[in-house]
This record gives C-alpha cells, structure tokens and sequence, in this order.
C-alpha cells in the first residue's frame, strides 16, 4: 500500500531546481517516486508504509528549498501577491536610491568638503577637488552602497554561484560591472582621504546603483509575467470540487455522504444538486436534466441530457437534482486533461530571450577577457598602474549591461501601456513576439463571434396575442435562472403592463415548465414538453420548428391550454464589428478557422453568415487544443480568439492566445492578450502592437550593442598609440548612460502608436 502526498516547494527557478528537488526526495528511504511541476511550485511524492513525509520535507529544505504541506491555494495566492507587492517595493526603493546618487554627483552643489586639500582640480563625476572630497559623493556613497549591496546581493549571489558551476551569465557581468564601478569608487574616496589622487579621481557611484536598480525593474517585470501565467490553472482547478455525495445504495431511498473527490471510483454513484459542480466524469442514471456545460463547450443555452448520457467533470444540473455513475476517477477526467494541456502549453521561453541568453553567454566573458587582457597589455608595455586600472574600469563600465537590461522591458512596459489604452492587454514579452508571424486565426464561436447570451430573434404566433404569449412565457420563468429565461424576461420588459397570474409552476427536467391559470394549464419548453401536456401543434408548424432548430435557433414553444399558441426562436446575436473584422482578417492574408463545440449545422450556418469558409465544429475542450496543436505541426503561427473556460486549452496552446474581456475569467487567464472591448477588430490591432514592440526591443537591442562594439575598443586604448587619446572612465560612464537614454527615448516612441481599423 503507498500513499500519494503533495507538498508546495518554493525556490524553484529552472528545469536543473526540479531535478535537485527530485533527487532530494528520491534519496530519502520509503520514497517510491517523485513527479515535481515548476509551473505549479508543487511536487507529488509516492510513500511506501515506512516513508515519512516529515523527512522528504527535511531533506528538500536541506538542499535549499522551502518545501511545506500544501496550503489552500487561495491563500498561497495571496501570498504570491504580498510577494510581488515586496518586490516591487524594492524596485522602487531602489531607483530612487540610484536617482539620488545621480543628483549628488552631477547636479546638486557642493555641500562641504573633507580630507586633505590641494589634491587634483575636477569637475564632474571627480570625487575630490582642492578643497577635499566631496561631501555629496560621501553621501552618494551610502545610498550606492545600499543599492550595490542590499538590492543586488541576488544579482551577486547568482553570478557566484554560476561561476562555480563554471558558466558566466549576465549575472556575472551585472555583478562584476557594478561592483567594479562601485569598489572603483570606494577606492578613489579612500585614496583622497589619504592623501593619494587614483587614477583621475572618476567616480561611478550612480552607475553602479542604476546598472542593478534597472536590473531589478526587468526581473521584477519577469516575475510578474510568470505568476499570471499560473492563473489559468488555478482558475481550472476550482472547477473541481473537494467533495463529492456518495449514494450508500442503488435505490431511490440510498442516502449519501461527502468523500473526497480523490475517493471516487469507476463504478460508484453520486448525487449531484443544481447549481453543483460535477466532480468527475460519470452516465447519468437520471431520466432527463437540463445541464450547464458552458464550461467544457461554450454552449449558450443548457443542454438537455437523458439517461445514458455521459456527462463530464465541471459541467452544473440547470433544473434537477441528478444520480451519476462514475467513469473516470478524479485525475483522468476530461477537466483533468484540459488542466493537463493548458499545463504543458505554458511551459518555454520566449525565443528574444534565448537570444539574448546566448548572446550574453559569448558577451560576458569576452568583454571581461578583453578587460583584463588590455590591462596586462599595457602594464607589459610599461604604462602606470592607474593608466592599466583606467582601461580596465573603462572597458567594463562602458560594457556594462544597463541597456541590453533596459532593452526588453521599456519596451515592454510602454508597449502594453498604449496597448491598454486602446483596450488590448498584454500580458508579456512572449505575447508581443508571438504576434509578429501569426498566419492563422482560429476564432471560438459563442462569445467571440457572437455575444453569447441568447436573445429572442423572432415570435412566431399561432393563436392569440404577442403580449398574451410572452406574458404567460415571462410569468413562468420569472423565478428561473437559465439563459432561457433571462431572454424570455428582456423581450417581456418591453411591455408596460403586469405579468399574468400562474400558479403551481413545475419543473419538467429536461422539457420545461408548467403551471395553471384561470383558462387552464400553460407550458414553455420543448416539444416533447408540449406533447405530453396534449397541446396540439399541425404537421407543418411541428415540420418548421425542426427546420428552424436545425438552422442553429433555440426553440421553445408556449402552450395553453390544449394547443400550442406559438414559439420564441432565441439565437445568440452576432457581435456589430464580427462580419466587418473577419473580411478584414481575410483581407489582410490571414485564414480565419471556426472552432466550436456547437453542432455543425449550427456553425455552419453561423459561418455562412460571417464568411468563414473552414469550420471544425462538435469539438470537445481537449481535442480544442490537439487541432490547435494539429495546424501548429502543419507550420501554420496560430492565434486562438475565445472567451469560454472550454477555450482554456486552445487558448494556451496556440502560438497565440487570445481573449475576449468579457468572457469568462480563466480563458482571460490563459490567454496572452484580453481585449478589454470584446470587439474582434482589435485582434488585427493587437498583432500590428505586438509587430511594433518587437521592432522596438530589436532596435533597443542593436542600439545596447552598438554601443558596446564601438566604445569597448575606445575603452580598452587601441586608438592610444597613434592618436595619444584614451577613453577615460567618465566618458565611458557617459556613453553607457546614453545608449540606456537611447534606448528608452526608442521605446517611448511607441506613444504614438495607435491600432488599424476595418471598414466594411
């Protein structure tokens, strides 16, 4: 017997922490096997009856990581929030420190000297002149000093540690850039004070700061782009329900008792109430139900499930209580593997990251070989000390990697700033490089093309009166909370007038209602309701109801008495800009793709409408996301537009996500982009925003390195021998402060940007 436990662990940063925190686990005695997820900071561990789970948490905090006994996720959210709340506190607290050093240094006047006098004349980043140093630079010292070492002490601990690894990342060129411009300074103020000028008294105190102030803004950034992606999980999770009622026997009379979800078994039967979340895959043993399975197809309207029918995990009874058998245990449910796919989608790396990942990789130790190489060189040639220290500050100042950290997310941030004034929420870097190669735009139907509430199209009247008919509809749905019935409601509250008394309404599962009035018994529902009420309906009407349903109307027909006295057709309304924004999808080179859960004459129907020529329509959630992952294996840079939690995986598994704001919230969470003004012509909008922030960060980037390919050679002295000038450290300190202003003055022309619209 072995007993499956799950523990949160924090700490987790990259593919080799997963492996670590496994091989920890797996090293403890009675541990059978370990699965750790790094999306979800949670690992699952297999115990033997001697296995202790006290002494897999021991020994994975022993490695250094924080694991604990799972918490209520809600509460582990909040958290994670506090968390990035703190963080970003930091950052600010940082770049104002850094911002302070900047205004003691350059800008501010002098405030008093110290020291010893008659040392060196200088002016502006000088630390000393003949009246001593400088009390602002004393003071800029400490606020330096606090971001160098408080604030970055993440920064030096990594590069350390990738160091002994024997690898240089850009941690080590941000540590080493700003300890050696900061260490540098110490040694200057330090030098002054005992009477000695180093090298020409430069200082970099604000440099240092800015270099990790900056650094901590795109980590900051990063870290918040990481825990939104995990919205999408958790919002699925809460589809499934802790508990579940298990009947004790098979009869009518069988009482039953909550279990937890994970007790159910093939075999066992469960009773569920309106307006409960199925907790897992089952066959209904009830005779008929109507069933909300908005959350697996994005169905408008309740669907009406007979005995027999498979009903899946999430889905809710609309009017019944139900009786289900189950099929599948929690874990291998169709919800299991829609949370599954959305998972597996999430995982990766922006490829503009890699890049500059492997660029920084060569970059890194190149630019501190070329330091240090230049340094020696000279020292063998015979220059002063100071000179080789010159050069050697110079080279890795003016290579420092504030721009090349500026690059991304000023861009980033002003890039999804103008893109949430016009409505498009871009939830990161991935979002915006994705957009530049999209070829295929595979739109849901319900709440993407249409708006996704049902609303009466058309009255068909056989007898009587409009207002009699939607009177006697409106007064037996008055008290129901079905698509169905909010309609019926909003066409009635056109009418001034009271509704007609019915008393002794009663649900019909899976047909309608009924109840009586003064001439006699009234019903609103299906046809098979209507049939067994005696309410007459000829041949033809009964003929065009099926062809009006087959067309893609909802149908429900109103009964008094002995005869059927007319129909509601209810249809979901296309959205105004649908048809205009799809020929302008079509125009612009894309193919646009119909993929829904509908049945096909309903999509088709619909496609017609709009002028989409490919539909995929009877599509479950997980085989959404397959035929996503389908025309990606055919070469095709998908984009996913959708708003239902049955868009979920579709949405993460495209090259491109993309939701409508008003739908529901965990396809807002697994999408990259939410256009907050549920119109599908900014889709187009949000993939020229996407093409224009790339351009930037590209343009940021080639600026960034620019820079470093024309000042390192200046900085390392190989212009020195025939034109006797050397770089000195204040203009390399100067020159990498423009590329950062370059760099920041190129993103924020993205202000001007503003998104394409169609016309008809």
């Amino acid at each position: 017997m072995v007993d499956m436990h799950r523990l949160d662990v924090n700490g987790m940063s990259c593919g080799s922490c997963v492996a670590s925190v496994e091989r920890l686990a797996k090293g403890v005695s009675g541990v059978e096997s370990v699965s750790v997820n790094l999306a979800l900071e949670r690992a699952v561990v297999t115990l033997e009856p001697r296995g202790s789970l006290d002494d897999v948490i021991d020994a994975i905090n022993k490695g250094g990581f924080a694991a604990s006994r799972p918490t209520d996720p809600l509460e582990r959210r909040r958290a994670g929030q506090a968390e990035l709340r703190r963080r970003g506190q930091g950052v600010g607290l940082a770049l104002l420190a850094a911002s302070l050093c900047m205004l003691l240094t350059m800008w501010l006047p002098d405030i008093g000297h110290l020291g010893p006098t008659q040392l060196v004349d200088m002016a502006g980043h000088g630390a000393i002149d003949p009246a001593g140093v400088r009390v602002n630079h004393l003071l800029a010292l400490v606020a330096g000093g606090a971001v160098w070492g408080w604030a970055g002490a993440g920064f030096h601990r990594r590069a350390l540690t990738s160091l002994r690894g024997g690898r240089a990342n850009m941690d080590v060129l941000v540590s080493l850039g700003s300890s050696t411009a900061y260490v540098w300074s110490v040694a200057v103020i330090g030098a002054a004070f005992s009477g000695r000028v180093l090298g020409d008294g430069t200082v970099f105190i604000d440099g240092a700061a800015f270099i990790v102030a900056f650094l901590l803004l795109g980590d900051w950034l990063e870290a918040r782009a990481r825990f939104q992606a995990t919205d999408a999980l958790h919002g699925l999770m809460r589809l499934r329900p802790e508990e579940a009622w298990k009947l004790n026997g098979e009869d009518d009379e069988a009482t039953s008792t909550a279990v937890p979800v994970e007790a159910l078994a093939p075999g066992d039967m469960i009773r569920v109430r309106p307006g409960e979340l199925v907790p897992v895959d089952g066959v209904l043993l009830s005779e008929r139900v109507l069933m909300d399975t908005s959350s697996l197809t994005g169905e408008a309207y309740p669907v009406n499930v007979k005995r027999g029918d498979e009903v899946h995990g999430g889905a809710s009874p609309v009017d019944a209580t139900i009786v289900l058998r189950v099929t599948e245990a929690a874990g291998a449910t169709l919800l299991d593997r829609v949370i599954g796919l959305v998972e597996a989608a999430q995982n990766g790396k922006a490829p503009i990251q890699r890049l500059v990942d492997r660029l920084s990789r060569i970059f890194v130790p190149v630019v501190i070989l070329l330091a240090a190489g230049a340094a020696l060189t000279w020292s063998l040639f015979g220059a002063p000390v100071e000179q080789s220290m010159l050069v050697l500050v110079s080279t890795l100042v003016i290579a420092c990697p504030c721009a090349l950290g500026l690059a991304t997310p000023t861009a980033l941030v002003v890039g999804t700033g103008i893109g949430a004034r016009h409505g498009m929420l871009v939830k990161g870097i991935e979002a915006l490089e994705q957009s530049t190669n999209i070829d295929t735009v595979v739109l849901d139907k319900t709440g993407t093309i249409t708006e996704g509430k049902p609303r009466v199209a058309h009255i068909e009247l056989l007898h009587g009166s409009i207002p009699e008919l939607l009177g006697l509809a409106a007064a037996l749905e008055q008290d129901s909370l079905h698509p169905i019935a909010d309609a019926v409601r909003w066409s009635w509250s056109n009418f001034d007038r009271s509704l007609p008394e019915v008393q002794r309404i009663t649900v019909r599962p899976g047909q309608g209602l009924h109840g009586e009035t003064e001439e006699g018994a009234v019903a609103i529902g299906n046809l098979d309701l209507m049939d067994d009420m005696g309410c007459t309906l000829e041949d033809e009407h009964r003929a065009l109801v099926l062809v009006r349903a087959a067309s893609g109307s909802g149908m429900v027909l109103v009964g008094h008495a002995d005869r059927v006295i007319g129909w509601l057709e209810l249809r979901d309304q296309l959205r105004p800009s649908s048809k205009d924004a799809i020929a302008g999808m079509q125009g612009a080179g894309l193919q646009v793709i119909m993929l829904t859960g509908d049945q096909k004459a309903t999509a088709e129907h619909l496609a017609e409408e709009v002028g989409i020529t490919t539909v995929m329509a009877d599509v479950l959630p997980d085989e959404k996301g397959a035929t996503v992952q389908r025309l990606r294996d055919e070469g095709r840079q998908v984009a996913m537009v959708g708003d239902g939690i049955n868009d979920a995986a579709a949405l993460a598994s495209a090259d491109l996500g993309i939701a409508m704001g008003g739908g529901a919230g965990i396809a807002v969470d697994a999408a990259q982009v939410v256009l907050l003004r549920n119109d599908l012509m900014d889709v187009r909008g949000a993939l020229d925003l996407g093409r224009h922030t790339m351009g930037k960060i590209r343009t940021n980037l080639g600026w960034a390195f620019g820079y470093n390919v024309v000042g390192i050679p200046l900085a390392m002295g190989l212009l020195f021998p025939w034109t006797g000038w050397l770089l000195p450290p204040a203009f390399a300190a100067a020159a990498m402060s423009l590329s950062s202003l370059s760099v920041v003055a190129n993103s924020l022309t993205l202000r001007w940007w503003s998104p394409r619209r169609w016309e008809n």
